[in-house]
């Protein structure tokens, strides 16, 4: 009998998550939900799912806390520490955070403390520091009047946060959102719940009561309560584009906003001309960072022909060393996917390369010898042409897909050929290059030279099937504010005495 690794849980999570309404558990009503620990396939906890009358119950009191409470009129200094405490929460509380997203996630818990948790808490950080330096607008240009424009907050916010970082990608949203002046209702992902419930519960002793809510469950069920709920404001989303669509379809019939940060399928583009040394460790980084589960993934890699077979031998000579294994050790390089399902999903993508004629370079196997966890051997493909399915479709795992290209035009041809357009890589040392791709390239965002770096001062967003509106500083204003314009005159002007007859 083979003896497999033994993958202890980083953390005893609680038996049974609930969500918050105020600082009370919500009633649940749906069926529990079980969670598992991916690099063991165990069960670890169950989620307890919110059926349309507890969503209702969240909703309601975070309409309440908007339209009565305290929240939405503080004053910016007020707002700003109260922000600052909840960065702090984070701080304090990093590793349990940290631990608990590794049991549902199974990210490496070393990237958790190091990056995630450390983003999670300059969100706050940075919207504290956003709104103190938020300036006005004044218009003088009409004779005799004066036109002030001021921004108000929108209302309840329902945010949806994805699996794959789920801490550091809904704080984004959650900062935001309290920032203006929102209250806001939660729903993590039904696969990754533990770490959100924490810093859901911890931050009821800074917020005001029924300031920030949490309801739980899948998509269909919660998720669809909580966007058709009367009671919300706006919609903010990341995650999978139909996913957006439905979402954004529901939304639309009663005309309330939404921001959806979609899929991807990014190319990373390497010219001959690149400092290929930084390259190779960028291409890598940019494949397999996250355990190759994020929307950012330079998971289509453009090589310019002259360079190709070198490159992508160290590649998948690099690849093939890459450690795999306990999420919770400091060496592992790469974890277990998030789910079973998942697992085998990306795994199928490799028939699907050689159906399209393309070749197996490295990997395309679970990691038997690791147990019963989710672990996939990184992986990586070479196909005849971009039309390919591993080229068109987000993998959303340690997966690879190799192009040639022949010149810069070909290189932005191939980038663009897809239906999304979330962000690209270019890698050259030459500026005529990097210029004419940064002009050609489709896309939301593009790195040059860097694997991805987030700037939360620049709109960050995708084109096309990527997703709709942009986070960021001011767009966040935009999109978490309505705009109201107030013109008084400066001296009583004179009017026309409508009905006078003059007896």
């Amino acid at each position: 009998m083979t003896e497999h690794p033994r993958f202890d849980v980083p953390i005893t999570p609680p038996e049974r998550v609930t969500g918050w309404a105020g600082d009370r558990a919500t009633p649940g009503g749906g069926p529990d939900l079980p969670v598992f620990y991916p690099a063991s396939g165990q069960q670890i906890s169950v989620l307890v799912e919110d059926d349309a009358d507890a969503v209702d119950v969240a909703v309601t009191t975070a309409r309440r806390a908007f339209d009565t409470g305290p929240w939405p009129g503080l004053s910016t200094a007020e707002r700003t520490a109260v922000l600052e405490r909840c960065g702090q929460v984070i701080r304090d509380h990093a590793d349990e955070l940290a631990r608990l997203e590794c049991a549902a996630t199974g990210l490496l818990l070393r990237e958790l403390r190091e990056r995630h948790m450390v983003r999670a808490a300059y969100n706050f950080r940075f919207f504290a520091d956003y709104i103190s330096q938020r300036a006005g607008e004044r218009y003088d240009q009409t004779p005799g009047y004066l036109t002030t424009v001021v921004r108000e907050p929108v209302g309840v916010a329902a945010l949806i946060a994805p699996w794959n970082a789920p801490v550091a990608l809904a704080t984004m949203k959650i900062a935001a959102a309290l920032s203006f002046g929102n209250t806001c209702v939660l729903k993590p992902s039904e696969q990754t719940p533990l770490a959100l419930a924490r810093l859901v519960e911890l931050l009821q002793d800074v917020l005001p009561e029924g300031v920030l809510n949490l309801v739980n469950g899948r998509g269909p069920v919660t998720g669809a309560a909580l966007v058709a709920h009367p009671g919300v404001d706006l919609v903010s989303f990341t995650g999978g584009t139909e996913t957006g669509r439905a979402i954004m379809s529901t939304a639309g019939q009663r005309l309330v906003p939404c921001t959806m940060e979609l899929g991807g399928k990014s190319a990373n583009v390497i010219f001959a001309n690149a400092d290929l040394d930084r390259a190779l460790d960028g291409a890598l980084l940019g494949i397999f960072s996250n355990n190759g589960q994020q929307c950012l993934a330079g998971s289509r890699i453009l090589v310019e022909r002259s360079i190709f077979d070198d490159f992508v031998g160290r590649f998948i000579d690099r690849a093939q060393q890459i450690r795999v294994g306990d999420p919770t050790l400091a060496e592992t390089e790469l974890g277990p996917l998030a789910s079973h399902p998942h697992m085998m999903r990306v795994l199928g993508f490799v028939d699907t390369a050689r159906a399209d004629g393309g070749a197996l370079l490295t990997g395309g196997v679970r990691r038997d010898d690791l147990g019963e966890g989710y672990f996939v051997a990184p992986t990586a493909v070479t196909v005849p042409g971009n039309d390919a399915r591993t080229a068109q479709d987000e993998i959303f795992g340690p997966f690879a897909t190799f192009l040639p290209f022949d010149t810069v035009e070909d290189a932005a041809t191939i980038a663009n050929d897809t239906q999304f357009g979330l962000v690209s890589y270019v890698w050259s040392d030459h500026l005529p290059t990097v210029m004419t791709m940064t002009e050609r390239l489709r896309s939301g965002v593009v790195w040059v030279n860097t694997p991805m770096m987030r700037e939360l001062r620049a709109p960050f967003g995708g084109y096309k099937n990527s997703g709709v509106g942009r986070e960021g500083g001011a767009a966040c204003e935009a999109f978490y504010t309505e705009e109201k314009t107030v013109t008084l005159p400066k001296t009583p002007p004179p009017l026309r005495r409508l009905g006078d007859t003059g007896g």
